[in-house]
């Protein structure tokens, strides 16, 4: 760290850039950044986020621990008052109070899922002009003149917005379109060697949508090499704690997700050699550390993994080749590990877990579905207390799956190790 460039945001005299909110965290990020890269000092304070803090390859953002809190801005949603087209860059708002420039912002309907979202920041307000008065701007519709026709729209609310990035898909106002002010709180897009560590970041503390974690995520990268997240928490956000997709190298230690709406740590979309050192994911509303598609070679080591809504870790479809040490995966709501559906080529084989133990899960303590091959456990310990334990089985083996090799199994509750076909 000798001799890069340093900025010190906070929020009284004396440092570099003084703020509350996203923009200066941004302005700093960005001047560093464009100086070739070093370091962002964040002070003590709550910085409140109307948008997500965009990292920068080749820059560190440190903030001072648990007194450097951001967080993100209570949300509005609306819905949207005519189609908003694949590559449409413009969206038209039955009720546009709060939808101002800078905020982050969601578009989705039914049919969306996934990276079916379109995640984006509002560039603009746009004049509700007639349609033949409509322009386009490098063949793009600039939207606005949808909504003022529409006897839908509350007087003086409606609003034409353009947004910084061109719509991902069709929404249309039969599957329900909408729109909120949804977004990562800290973001990096195609970034390399960044680092993000010691600060809180946090939800607004009131009910919103869930954006998923594909395309989302209190802390979420995408197409992203080399960034490290260090003693962070991330508590409270609707949706996924930290979320990167895409992303290969990506290391996260010593962080906290706690009472996220969706998982916990999501590594996914190919995110190749993720390394998770020394975390907790707690009381999430799904899962506690969610391996999504193709997720290969990772090291995931040291992690409570307890009182999620689902299942402690999931593991699926073309998750290969990863080593799991010294997981405590304990009173999560269905399983404490679990494999799901797939066919022979898709299906997560050859994982390896050493020191794992299993304790007092609602369904039981292993679950391994599809045609799942060449797992091994060793020095595994199954625990079940009794408490909500009706109908529980120590390991779940689907008709197609083949039995893990066990090495050195303590079983506790359990009568014996019961391998139960009766997947549910």
């Amino acid at each position: 760290m000798e001799g890069q460039r340093r900025l010190r945001v906070g929020q009284e005299a004396g440092a570099d850039l003084v703020g509350t909110d996203q923009r200066v965290l941004r302005a700093a990020v960005d001047r560093v950044g464009e100086l070739g890269g070093g370091v962002v000092e964040v002070g003590p304070g709550v910085y409140t986020m109307h948008d997500a803090l965009q990292l920068r390859s080749g820059v560190s953002v440190l903030g001072a621990g648990a007194a450097t809190i951001l967080r993100k801005a209570p949300g509005v949603q609306s819905p949207l008052l005519t189609d908003a087209d694949y590559g449409e860059e413009a969206i038209s708002l039955l009720d546009g109070t709060g939808f101002d420039p800078g905020c982050g912002v969601a578009i989705w309907d039914a049919a969306a899922d996934g990276f079916g979202h379109t995640v984006a920041h509002i560039l603009e307000q746009l004049p509700m002009t007639a349609p033949d008065a409509h322009e386009l701007r490098d063949g793009h519709g600039s939207g606005g003149w949808d909504a003022l026709t529409s006897l839908r729209a509350p007087v003086g609310r409606a609003r034409s917005v353009r947004v910084s990035v061109p719509m991902q898909n069709d929404y249309e106002i039969k599957r329900g379109a909408q729109a909120a002010t949804l977004y990562p709180i800290v973001s990096g897009d195609g970034v390399a060697n960044a680092r993000l560590a010691a600060l809180a970041v946090e939800g607004p503390g009131v009910a919103e949508p869930v954006l998923n974690g594909c395309r989302g995520g209190g802390i979420y990268l995408y197409r992203c090499q080399q960034v490290a997240i260090e003693d962070c928490t991330v508590q409270g956000y609707h949706g996924d704690g930290i979320s990167f997709q895409l992303s290969h190298d990506v290391r996260v230690e010593r962080c906290l997700c706690r009472g996220n709406a969706g998982l916990g740590i999501h590594p996914g979309s190919g995110s190749q050699r993720p390394v998770v050192l020394d975390c907790q994911c707690v009381g999430n509303g799904q899962i506690g550390l969610y391996l999504c598609w193709r997720v290969k070679g990772g090291r995931f080591a040291r992690l409570l993994l307890q009182e999620n809504g689902r299942d402690g870790l999931s593991i699926g479809h073309k998750d290969t080749d990863n080593e799991f040490a010294d997981l405590i995966c304990e009173r999560n709501r269905r399983y404490g590990i679990h494999f799901r559906e797939e066919p022979g080529a898709l299906a997560g084989h050859r994982n390896r877990f050493l020191r794992t133990r299993v304790l007092d899960n609602g369904r039981g303590g292993l679950c391994i579905e599809g045609a799942t091959k060449g797992l091994r456990f060793t020095d595994l310990e199954l625990v079940q207390s009794g408490a909500g334990s009706e109908g529980s089985a120590a390991i779940r083996l689907g008709p197609a799956a083949e039995e893990p090799i066990l090495d050195g199994v303590r079983l506790i509750g359990y009568a014996g190790l019961g391998l139960d076909p009766s997947v549910q």
